[in-house]
C-alpha cells in the first residue's frame, strides 16, 4: 500500500494540470477501495468521465489564450486527445508498477497498453 501511494504521488507530481489531478484522485479513490484489475480500470474510467475534467480544462485553456472559432475547436480537440493519451500513460505506468515490471519489459508493456487505450 505504501509503495502504491508513493507511485501515485510521483505520477501526481509529474502531471500538474487539473485533468491529471482528477486522474490521480480517481486512482487514489480506487486504491482506498482496494480495487484491482478490471474493477479498478472500470472504476477509474467512470470516475474520470464523471469528473469531466478534460473538456472543461481544455476549454478554459482555450479561453485563456483568447481563441475562437476554428482555432479554438482545433486547440480543444488536440488538448483533449493529449490529455487522454497522458492519462492512459499514467494508468499504464501504475499497472506496470503493480506488476513489478522494470526496464525493457516495462517500456514494452506501457507502449502496448497506451496503444490499446488509444484504439
Amino acid at each position: 500500500m505504501k509503495r502504491l501511494m508513493t507511485v501515485l504521488a510521483v505520477v501526481a507530481a509529474m502531471f500538474s494540470t487539473s485533468a491529471f489531478a482528477a486522474d490521480s484522485a480517481c486512482e487514489a479513490q480506487a486504491a482506498e477501495k482496494k480495487l484491482a484489475g478490471a474493477a479498478k480500470t472500470s472504476f477509474v474510467k467512470k470516475c474520470e468521465k464523471d469528473a469531466g475534467a478534460g473538456a472543461a480544462t481544455c476549454d478554459a485553456k482555450a479561453d485563456a489564450k483568447k481563441l475562437a472559432g476554428a482555432a479554438k475547436n482545433s486547440f480543444v480537440k488536440k488538448c483533449e486527445k493529449d490529455d487522454k493519451a497522458a492519462g492512459a500513460k499514467a494508468t499504464c505506468d501504475t499497472q506496470a508498477a503493480d506488476k513489478k515490471l522494470a526496464g525493457a519489459a516495462k517500456n514494452s508493456f506501457v507502449k502496448k497498453c497506451v496503444a490499446d487505450a488509444s484504439a
